[in-house]
């Protein structure tokens, strides 16, 4: 390849590098996070809905630790969907302890629907409250300020839509350090984005919005026979800067249970990344320059290092990797500082590695994913 054209596409992928790296994605490593909220007049009352099929192990540590909100006016429904296990009577026996805790139960799904969808609208049409908030059985709340605090949006500022964070477990192993890795990155995405009042997609394991809201749009029209895109594609299509807000808080955060082998993470991340291809063209690209320039940097980087090395150019071969590393020193001071700020807690290990495998995910596993039609919820 022409030595010019490897400068040319190396230095364009250091250009918007840096554009995302300092301009973008520094929304969140430079964002001030608010004083805590204080306790107003308007605590509206809110609705946890989960959706959950064989969820019983899970449910047994949530239900509990969701009455454990310091929030006086809510209440939680859980939508049983189809579960074969002891879920059902799991449900039977924390109703009688805690007053607030609902259940309604789906014995089938139709045709024309895919089952978390109906799940979910089910569960927010027989919802008592205005304001949902949503999460998984295998999710847990941060604090007990997550219900105030993911809300407070929707409930004092008029918005339609509260977008928030949530994490994995930390546990040993590759696998989990490359989960944590992928779930940063992916929420610089979105929340940068959304910080810049151009929001296009949120995680159903904490995302707040309104009844009457998701009502008025007839819920998942359009969308009812994906399997999955109940939160991203909801928001994407949903979603404005007027309309929206990012929730940048530890205290909002849920955490949920990590994919524990590979096989099981595969089928999580083809799921997610084949929505991604129903994005808005304009949301595409927001992800697309980023991995394109992410390549380019990579790819160019290599070459011309490999290039210098041969010719045995080591003036050039020093300016060359000097770039690298800078642009790795700035990757591990913004993703540091965005950790921090998200999670309250120091970025995962082995940031420099897993940026480097990230080619691999996005180009190989997503083009996988574009075109896979074997996508299930459970």
């Amino acid at each position: 390849m022409d030595l010019f054209l490897l400068w040319t596409l190396f230095s364009l992928g250091i250009i918007i590098q840096a554009v995302y790296l300092l301009v973008i994605f520094g929304r969140v490593a430079f964002f001030k996070i608010p004083s805590s909220s204080q306790k107003t007049n308007n605590e509206e009352p809110v609705t946890i809905v989960v959706a959950a099929r064989n969820e019983f192990k899970n449910l047994k540590t949530l239900i509990p630790k969701l009455f454990e909100q310091d929030y006086p006016k809510y209440d939680v429904l859980i939508v049983n969907d189809r579960s074969t296990d002891r879920t059902k009577r799991l449900l039977e026996e924390m109703m009688a302890v805690y007053p607030r805790l609902r259940s309604v139960t789906i014995q089938y799904t139709p045709d024309h629907v895919t089952s978390k969808k109906y799940a979910l609208t089910l569960g927010i049409k027989v919802a008592k409250n205005d304001v949902i908030l949503l999460t998984d059985a295998d999710c847990e709340p941060n604090s007990n300020q997550w219900i105030r605090k993911m809300t407070a949006p929707v409930r004092e500022n008029g918005k339609q839509f509260s977008i928030g964070y949530s994490g994995y477990q930390q546990k040993p192993g590759f696998l989990n350090r490359w989960i944590q890795f992928e779930t940063l990155m992916t929420a610089l995405y979105y929340l940068s984005f959304g910080l810049w009042k151009t929001p296009f997609m949120a995680v159903g394991r904490n995302l707040c919005y309104r009844k009457q809201f998701f009502m008025e749009v007839k819920a998942f029209k359009g969308i009812w026979h994906l399997e999955g895109g109940d939160d991203d594609l909801f928001v994407n299509q949903y979603a404005t800067g007027k309309n929206t807000a990012v929730v940048l808080d530890p205290e909002a955060n849920t955490t949920s249970k990590p994919k524990e082998n590979w096989k099981e993470y595969r089928i999580q991340k083809k799921r997610h990344l084949h929505i991604g291809k129903y994005y808005r063209s304009e949301d595409k690209r927001k992800i697309g320059f980023y991995a394109l320039s992410h390549a380019l940097f990579w790819t160019g980087g290599i070459a011309l290092l490999i290039y210098f090395g041969l010719k045995q150019n080591w003036e050039h071969f020093l300016i060359v990797f000097g770039i690298i590393l800078g642009r790795s020193i700035l990757l591990a001071s913004i993703f540091t500082a965005s950790n921090k700020k998200i999670n309250g807690i120091k970025v995962p290990a082995n940031i420099l590695i897993n940026d480097f495998l990230y080619l691999g995910y996005f180009w190989i596993l997503g083009s996988i994913s574009h075109q896979s039609k074997d996508i299930q919820w459970k």
